[in-house]
């Protein structure tokens, strides 16, 4: 039965179980109790129908039948002064069973020998031994049949099952209602709001509002909010990211064309005799080459994935030289000095335009840093080699990252290093480290600068 698959189905279930095993532990010392009871009136009617025979000793069978029938037993037998007298008596009708003594009977041995009549349905003749009422002797001793006080019990016992019976069903229905009320409807408004959410999770009018009165239920649904609050901004911000793939694509195929036309007007430029011209002109066809490559890169893959690194031999030193003079043009008016610290003939194994690419971003940063604040500062390249890495740094005077941008470190959109940046450079950057096997990580980003360290593994392999 599907209500029995229930959370109310199953604690109702649950509710009588446990409502009808307490009522066992209670029934089984109960009719204990009943039992001795029972015999303990018996023995006071015993004593009261020997007290006839006491005021008379002559009394007529028939009475004394009389009396015995009226005390429910066969024989009553009175200890006084150390004198056992059989005060009344009638014959028996078969042997003597047992023997009952309680006057110093624990709670077990009354509970071993109510549940031993129960479950013994012939008749048996018992002797039952008890303390006289008032201090009327040194004690009271009965024969009598079983029967009647078996049957007595089990009356007792069935009236004590339906009234375990009747509670155990209005306790389980008022907690039935009362779990349908404070968990379940909860519950199915929690399980409602998911299911509307996953219809339409770009919507955030389905994010779910917490209004649960139960504590544990309302910290499920502070959790559930907050997860689908980033569920949606992920799908928002992948949405955005698709759309400016889009974009991307058309801008670089435009500016493939326009980049390849200006390309070919440095040609002429490099024909030029005027000093500074003829020095910078290299620099600016090999930047214009990497504008183009970058543009045929975006057109070719189509996606947010970076190419993977085509692996060569290439000067350090000539990669920092071009991104400090690339910057140096950047600076404007601001008071931003570079400084290198690059052995002379180390080379790396890397892609020459993928690090070329690391690095102008973190510098870029970095000089942008700078300017925004106002104030002098330095921008230092530093490199070296272990026997596993080469590693390069790059360190900036400037006022630190925000906060934002180190809780979203290397996260689009979001780890803006820069006010007005798009937070794609460092993750840019880390993706183009990562394609070779390394790791851009932040050592150091307080008041007294920033620090970014590049690890480059060499990985074991030959030089080339």
């Amino acid at each position: 039965m599907r209500w029995l698959k229930s959370l109310s189905g199953r604690f109702l279930i649950l509710t009588v179980l446990f409502v009808m095993l307490a009522e066992v532990l209670i029934f089984v010392p109960s009719i204990a109790r009943y039992r001795e009871d029972f015999l303990i009136s018996r023995l006071d009617r015993s004593q009261i129908a020997s007290l006839a025979l006491l005021a008379k000793e002559d009394i007529s069978p028939e009475l004394q039948d009389e009396l015995l029938r009226n005390a429910g037993v066969f024989n009553v037998v009175l200890r006084r002064d150390e004198a056992r007298q059989l005060v009344l008596s009638s014959p028996i009708p078969a042997p003597i069973t047992a023997t009952y003594d309680l006057r110093d009977a624990t709670a077990l041995e009354l509970i071993r020998d109510a549940m031993v009549r129960l479950a013994t349905p012939e008749p048996q003749v018992i002797r039952v031994i008890g303390n006289p009422v008032r201090m009327a002797g040194i004690l009271i001793e009965v024969t009598l049949d079983t029967r009647e006080l078996r049957d007595a019990m089990i009356d007792y016992g069935l009236r004590i099952l339906l009234l375990s019976a009747v509670i155990s069903a209005v306790t389980a229905i008022l907690l039935f209602l009362a779990v349908r009320s404070l968990l379940v409807k909860p519950i199915r408004r929690v399980v409602g709001h998911m299911q509307s959410y996953a219809a339409a999770p770009e919507d955030g009018r389905r994010v779910i509002t917490p209004s649960a009165g139960v504590t544990e239920l309302r910290e499920a649904e502070e959790t559930l909010q907050l997860m689908q609050t980033q569920l949606t901004s992920s799908l928002k911000q992948k949405d955005r990211l698709a759309q400016l793939g889009a974009a991307v694509a058309k801008v670089s195929h435009d500016l493939r064309n326009i980049l390849t036309s200006a390309q070919l007007f440095t040609d002429r430029l490099e024909m030029s005799e005027d000093p500074t011209v003829k020095r910078m002109a290299p620099k600016l066809v090999n930047s214009i080459t990497r504008a183009v490559h970058l543009c045929e890169s975006t057109l070719a893959y189509g996606r947010a994935e970076e190419p993977g690194p085509t692996l060569g031999r290439a000067y350090l030193a000539d990669i920092v030289s071009d991104v400090i003079d690339s910057e140096r043009l950047s600076v404007g008016d601001g008071e931003v000095s570079f400084s290198e610290d690059i052995p002379g003939a180390m080379t790396i194994r890397a892609d020459a335009e993928q690090i070329y690419r690391v690095i102008s971003n973190l510098v870029r940063n970095a000089r942008q840093a700078l300017v925004s604040s106002g104030t002098p500062g330095e921008i230092n390249i530093a490199a070296l080699e272990t026997e596993a890495d080469w590693i390069i740094r790059i360190t900036d005077t400037g006022p630190g990252l925000p906060p934002k941008a180190r809780e979203f470190l290397f996260q689009p959109f979001h780890g803006r290093a820069t006010k007005g940046g798009s937070g794609l450079g460092l993750n840019i950057a880390s993706e183009l480290v990562r394609g070779h096997g390394g790791e851009l990580t932040l050592e150091r980003s307080d008041r007294t600068g920033t620090v970014f360290k590049i690890t480059l593994p060499k990985g074991g392999l030959e030089n080339t």
